[in-house]
């Protein structure tokens, strides 16, 4: 039987010696076992800086106002989407579905907001329909948090004329920016919540930690807690932590370790990391990495010596992010927003931590989301879902007359 390599001084040593058979024909050397562990381990942890375009485009009509695209299961969704081109220079807001045919995708084109769509070729869908908050036509200030590693960038969405009040935080998920959250911030706006868009460590908006890695929540939630301090600084008697993907990792962090989690009043997570093992376990497995390459690999990045092999200055504590284990850390009431096709983040993890905590965690399942997409699917279903559970939990502020968000 193999077992992993131990954490600690001994893991680098044991990774040297390991080998395996899968499937019982196929034999990996020690040498290729660990450049395989090493170069999945940096994949998980270094910042992605380009996204891959996965989508051709077959055609555009600019007198019909529609772009055909390849069939996928994102081109493939109802509702809004922004589409990226041209290497991430380009972007477009897409809207409604005109015409599958299960090879190609007609959909209409809302607006071309850079870049020339006529001449891409090969573009990706987004779930952030909005590139800025005013191009969601809200009224938001570009601010500035001080974190440990530096000033990072955020927006200011206040209701009416001041900041006093409760608040909402959104912090973005993996490999994308603030811009993702800002669809969330009209229905707190409409409820009288003032909301704060934040970026963090690594996200190329915030400074780069030391390393220039990811600890999945396990570090970046402390750029949260700076967002919490700038909060408080500025008015806000109570905070709703809102975390998207691994975003909702790392508010999950925030909230049960942070020293000012007293000012956290409740959490909304949109498809969110609840327990890193299960997501990377689901990801290895969609791309054939045999389960004993997969607990290597997390051994690997969470021993002190090891970790440096992915270029990470500090191991990753897997028992402290799994928040189904440690549910009974928390202490005010979680929404979880999640689609069981998620098909990135399972929502098993979700589904598992309602069970933990059904006197706190109200748990929204959607069908046919995908990641992140959910109020791009059903913006109506999600505005009600946030609205009606601040209401449930006292959260909401007085009602905005801002009747531009």
């Amino acid at each position: 039987m193999i077992r992993p390599a131990p954490t600690g001084r001994r893991g680098l040593g044991s990774l040297a010696i390991v080998s395996i058979a899968v499937g019982g024909t196929v034999f990996l050397s020690s040498a290729a076992l660990v450049s395989g562990v090493v170069a999945i381990a940096r994949k998980i942890v270094t910042p992605a800086r380009r996204r891959r375009d996965d989508v051709r485009v077959e055609g555009h009509d600019a007198a019909a106002g529609t772009v055909t695209l390849s069939s996928t299961p994102d081109t493939r969704l109802p509702g809004r989407y922004s589409f990226w081109f041209d290497r991430g220079r380009g972007h477009a807001r897409l809207g409604e579905v005109v015409r599958d045919d299960s090879r190609h995708v007609v959909r209409r084109v809302e607006a071309v907001e850079g870049g020339e769509l006529e001449r891409a070729r090969h573009g990706r869908i987004g779930g952030w329909l909005f590139p800025t908050p005013q191009d969601a036509g809200l009224d938001a200030h570009e601010v500035t948090i001080a974190t440990e590693v530096g000033p990072a960038p955020a927006w200011l969405v206040p209701v009416g004329s001041g900041t006093g009040g409760p608040w909402m935080i959104g912090v973005h998920g993996r490999g994308v920016t603030r811009a993702e959250t800002i669809r969330a911030v009209p229905v707190f706006h409409r409820r009288g919540v003032t909301s704060l868009l934040v970026s963090y460590r690594n996200d190329g908006e915030a400074p780069r930690s030391p390393d220039g890695r990811y600890a999945l929540g396990d570090s970046e939630w402390r750029d949260v807690e700076s967002a919490l301090r700038y909060a408080l600084d500025h008015g806000a008697t109570s905070v709703v932590l809102m975390g998207w993907s691994m975003g909702g990792a790392l508010v999950l962090q925030a909230a049960t370790r942070s020293a000012l989690r007293g000012v956290v009043a409740g959490l909304v997570l949109e498809s969110p990391v609840v327990d890193w093992r299960t997501t990377l376990a689901y990801q290895g497995a969609a791309m054939r990495v045999p389960p004993v390459v997969q607990g290597v690999v997390l051994r690997l990045l969470g021993s002190p010596l090891a970790c440096r092999l992915a270029g990470s200055a500090e191991p990753i504590d897997f028992d402290r992010l799994d928040l189904v284990a440690r549910s009974g850390d928390l202490e005010v009431p979680v929404l979880v927003l999640h689609s069981d096709d998620d098909g990135f983040v399972p929502s098993t993890a979700s589904h598992a931590l309602a069970e933990a905590r059904p006197d706190l965690v109200t748990l929204e399942v959607f069908e046919v989301a995908r990641h992140t997409k959910l109020w791009n699917l059903d913006p109506e279903r999600f505005d009600a879902t946030i609205s009606g559970w601040l209401d449930r939990q006292r959260l909401a502020g007085p009602p905005s007359t801002d009747h531009r968000a």
